[in-house]
Protein backbone atom coordinates (compact mmCIF):
# COMPACT_ATOMS: atom_id res chain seq x y z
CA UNK A 1 0.00 0.00 0.00
CA UNK A 2 1.26 3.51 -0.76
CA UNK A 3 1.33 5.73 1.64
CA UNK A 4 2.09 9.21 2.26
CA UNK A 5 2.47 9.68 5.94
CA UNK A 6 5.68 9.89 7.28
CA UNK A 7 6.04 6.81 9.68
CA UNK A 8 9.04 6.64 12.05
CA UNK A 9 9.23 3.57 14.41
CA UNK A 10 12.02 3.83 17.13
CA UNK A 11 12.93 0.44 17.45
CA UNK A 12 15.79 -2.24 18.40
CA UNK A 13 16.25 -5.41 16.40
CA UNK A 14 15.59 -7.53 19.26
CA UNK A 15 13.15 -6.28 21.37
CA UNK A 16 9.65 -8.20 20.89
CA UNK A 17 7.26 -5.26 21.57
CA UNK A 18 9.01 -3.57 18.62
CA UNK A 19 8.58 -6.67 16.64
CA UNK A 20 4.63 -6.00 17.16
CA UNK A 21 5.32 -2.92 15.39
CA UNK A 22 7.11 -3.99 13.00
CA UNK A 23 4.15 -6.56 11.77
CA UNK A 24 1.63 -4.52 11.82
CA UNK A 25 2.91 -2.14 9.80
CA UNK A 26 4.05 -4.81 7.08
CA UNK A 27 0.40 -6.53 7.28
CA UNK A 28 -0.70 -2.91 6.66
CA UNK A 29 1.54 -2.78 3.55
CA UNK A 30 2.81 0.66 5.09
CA UNK A 31 6.26 2.39 4.44
CA UNK A 32 8.21 3.25 7.51
CA UNK A 33 11.73 4.70 8.33
CA UNK A 34 13.47 3.24 12.09
CA UNK A 35 15.92 4.87 14.18
CA UNK A 36 17.49 2.30 15.91
CA UNK A 37 17.57 2.56 20.07
CA UNK A 38 20.74 0.23 21.33
CA UNK A 39 19.63 -0.56 24.66
CA UNK A 40 22.82 -1.30 26.07
CA UNK A 41 23.52 2.59 26.27
CA UNK A 42 21.90 5.88 27.49
CA UNK A 43 18.38 6.32 25.73
CA UNK A 44 18.70 8.77 22.81
CA UNK A 45 17.46 12.43 23.22
CA UNK A 46 14.62 11.65 20.28
CA UNK A 47 13.64 8.64 22.60
CA UNK A 48 13.20 10.67 25.85
CA UNK A 49 11.40 13.43 24.08
CA UNK A 50 8.75 11.41 22.55
CA UNK A 51 8.00 8.72 25.08
CA UNK A 52 8.82 11.36 28.41
CA UNK A 53 6.96 9.30 30.66
CA UNK A 54 7.94 5.84 29.94
CA UNK A 55 11.39 6.49 27.82
CA UNK A 56 10.75 2.84 26.42
CA UNK A 57 10.68 1.67 22.43
CA UNK A 58 8.83 0.78 20.34
CA UNK A 59 7.31 4.41 19.36
CA UNK A 60 5.95 4.86 16.31
CA UNK A 61 5.78 8.75 14.87
CA UNK A 62 2.93 9.57 13.02
CA UNK A 63 3.57 12.78 10.92
CA UNK A 64 5.05 14.22 14.10
CA UNK A 65 2.74 12.81 16.68
CA UNK A 66 4.27 9.91 18.94
CA UNK A 67 2.01 6.35 19.96
CA UNK A 68 3.22 4.33 22.72
CA UNK A 69 2.99 1.00 24.01
CA UNK A 70 3.39 -1.88 22.05
CA UNK A 71 -0.08 -2.91 21.80
CA UNK A 72 -1.59 0.56 21.42
CA UNK A 73 0.62 0.82 18.44
CA UNK A 74 -0.64 -2.01 16.90
CA UNK A 75 -4.21 -0.89 17.45
CA UNK A 76 -3.48 2.50 16.29
CA UNK A 77 -2.18 1.28 12.79
CA UNK A 78 -5.52 -1.15 12.58
CA UNK A 79 -7.75 1.93 13.13
CA UNK A 80 -5.35 4.02 11.18
CA UNK A 81 -5.42 2.41 8.28
CA UNK A 82 -8.79 0.27 6.86
CA UNK A 83 -9.49 0.86 3.62
CA UNK A 84 -7.48 -1.86 1.49
CA UNK A 85 -6.08 -3.36 4.00
CA UNK A 86 -6.19 -6.75 6.00
CA UNK A 87 -7.92 -5.95 9.16
CA UNK A 88 -6.18 -6.47 12.53
CA UNK A 89 -8.94 -6.35 14.93
CA UNK A 90 -11.71 -8.30 14.57
CA UNK A 91 -15.12 -6.50 14.06
CA UNK A 92 -17.57 -8.61 16.43
CA UNK A 93 -17.02 -6.64 19.83
CA UNK A 94 -16.92 -9.97 21.97
CA UNK A 95 -13.73 -11.16 19.74
CA UNK A 96 -12.49 -7.85 19.89
CA UNK A 97 -12.90 -7.82 23.58
CA UNK A 98 -11.27 -11.29 23.11
CA UNK A 99 -8.47 -10.51 21.61
CA UNK A 100 -7.45 -7.95 23.62
CA UNK A 101 -8.00 -9.99 26.54
CA UNK A 102 -5.00 -12.62 25.69
CA UNK A 103 -3.01 -10.09 24.13
CA UNK A 104 -3.14 -8.38 28.03
CA UNK A 105 -2.62 -11.73 29.39
CA UNK A 106 0.62 -12.17 26.98
CA UNK A 107 1.96 -9.16 28.55
CA UNK A 108 0.93 -9.49 32.41
CA UNK A 109 2.04 -13.43 32.85
CA UNK A 110 3.80 -14.46 30.05
CA UNK A 111 6.16 -11.89 29.24
CA UNK A 112 7.30 -11.40 32.54
CA UNK A 113 8.09 -15.19 33.08
CA UNK A 114 9.99 -15.34 29.38
CA UNK A 115 12.41 -11.86 30.82
CA UNK A 116 13.22 -14.56 34.39
CA UNK A 117 14.39 -17.26 31.43
CA UNK A 118 17.18 -15.36 30.21
CA UNK A 119 17.37 -12.57 32.09
CA UNK A 120 17.94 -13.46 35.34
CA UNK A 121 20.54 -16.03 36.54
CA UNK A 122 18.95 -18.55 39.25
CA UNK A 123 15.48 -18.21 38.80
CA UNK A 124 14.82 -20.14 35.38
CA UNK A 125 13.39 -23.27 37.05
CA UNK A 126 10.54 -21.28 38.72
CA UNK A 127 10.33 -19.04 35.69
CA UNK A 128 10.17 -22.11 33.25
CA UNK A 129 7.06 -23.39 34.96
CA UNK A 130 5.54 -20.56 34.94
CA UNK A 131 6.17 -19.84 31.18
CA UNK A 132 4.62 -23.57 30.37
CA UNK A 133 1.52 -22.83 32.60
CA UNK A 134 1.09 -19.35 30.30
CA UNK A 135 1.68 -20.63 27.06
CA UNK A 136 -0.39 -24.09 27.42
CA UNK A 137 -3.12 -21.51 28.50
CA UNK A 138 -2.80 -19.60 24.98
CA UNK A 139 -2.70 -23.27 23.32
CA UNK A 140 -6.05 -23.65 24.86
CA UNK A 141 -6.80 -20.55 23.09
CA UNK A 142 -6.06 -21.64 20.05
CA UNK A 143 -7.44 -24.67 20.04
CA UNK A 144 -7.60 -26.71 16.20
CA UNK A 145 -8.19 -23.30 14.47
CA UNK A 146 -5.06 -22.16 12.55
CA UNK A 147 -4.82 -18.89 13.55
CA UNK A 148 -6.00 -17.37 16.89
CA UNK A 149 -8.31 -15.11 15.19
CA UNK A 150 -9.69 -18.21 12.81
CA UNK A 151 -8.96 -18.45 9.76
CA UNK A 152 -6.39 -15.41 9.10
CA UNK A 153 -3.35 -14.04 11.09
CA UNK A 154 -4.28 -11.42 12.95
CA UNK A 155 -4.40 -8.86 16.26
CA UNK A 156 -3.48 -12.00 18.93
CA UNK A 157 -1.47 -13.38 16.38
CA UNK A 158 0.66 -10.34 15.59
CA UNK A 159 0.78 -9.96 19.97
CA UNK A 160 2.25 -13.22 20.32
CA UNK A 161 4.28 -13.90 17.37
CA UNK A 162 7.43 -12.28 18.52
CA UNK A 163 7.51 -14.60 21.44
CA UNK A 164 7.38 -17.57 19.46
CA UNK A 165 10.22 -15.82 17.96
CA UNK A 166 12.07 -15.60 20.92
CA UNK A 167 11.47 -19.57 21.64
CA UNK A 168 14.68 -20.35 20.42
CA UNK A 169 16.45 -18.41 23.15
CA UNK A 170 14.35 -19.29 25.64
CA UNK A 171 15.19 -22.96 24.84
CA UNK A 172 18.65 -22.34 24.89
CA UNK A 173 18.92 -20.43 28.31
CA UNK A 174 16.28 -22.66 30.16
CA UNK A 175 17.23 -25.97 28.68
CA UNK A 176 13.72 -27.27 27.84
CA UNK A 177 11.55 -27.87 24.65
CA UNK A 178 8.27 -25.52 24.21
CA UNK A 179 7.20 -28.34 21.01
CA UNK A 180 7.20 -31.35 23.49
CA UNK A 181 4.94 -29.28 25.87
CA UNK A 182 2.80 -27.07 23.24
CA UNK A 183 3.08 -28.89 20.43
CA UNK A 184 0.27 -27.06 18.56
CA UNK A 185 1.29 -23.53 19.24
CA UNK A 186 4.69 -24.19 17.64
CA UNK A 187 3.12 -25.41 14.71
CA UNK A 188 1.29 -22.43 14.69
CA UNK A 189 4.25 -20.30 14.70
CA UNK A 190 5.62 -21.99 11.95
CA UNK A 191 2.48 -21.17 9.82
CA UNK A 192 2.31 -17.98 10.38
CA UNK A 193 6.31 -17.58 9.55
CA UNK A 194 5.36 -18.96 5.87
CA UNK A 195 3.79 -15.81 5.89
CA UNK A 196 5.98 -13.11 3.54
CA UNK A 197 5.39 -10.31 5.75
CA UNK A 198 6.17 -12.11 8.88
CA UNK A 199 9.17 -13.90 7.93
CA UNK A 200 10.62 -10.61 5.80
CA UNK A 201 9.81 -8.29 8.97
CA UNK A 202 11.58 -10.08 11.94
CA UNK A 203 15.23 -11.54 12.38
CA UNK A 204 15.63 -15.30 12.15
CA UNK A 205 15.27 -16.96 16.01
CA UNK A 206 18.80 -18.37 15.92
CA UNK A 207 19.23 -14.34 14.88
CA UNK A 208 17.38 -13.20 18.24
CA UNK A 209 18.81 -15.81 20.40
CA UNK A 210 22.79 -14.04 19.33
CA UNK A 211 21.41 -10.59 19.96
CA UNK A 212 20.10 -11.88 23.43
CA UNK A 213 23.43 -13.25 24.17
CA UNK A 214 25.49 -10.08 23.24
CA UNK A 215 23.20 -8.49 25.60
CA UNK A 216 23.69 -9.85 28.25
CA UNK A 217 27.32 -10.10 27.37
CA UNK A 218 27.26 -5.99 27.70
CA UNK A 219 24.93 -5.66 30.60
CA UNK A 220 27.11 -8.32 32.83
CA UNK A 221 24.09 -10.86 33.43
Amino acid sequence: MENSDDLVLLDSPGSPFGMRARLALAAKGLKFRTELEDLTQSKSSLLLKVNPVHKKIPVLIHNGKPICESLIIVEYIDEAWKDGCRPLLPSDPYERANAKFWADFIDKKVSPASDKLWEIEGEQQAAKKEFIEGIKMLEGELNSKPYFGGESLSFLDIAFLPCYYWFHAFENFGKFSIEAECPKLVAWGKRCMEEEFVHTSLPHPHKIYDLAVEYKNKMGI
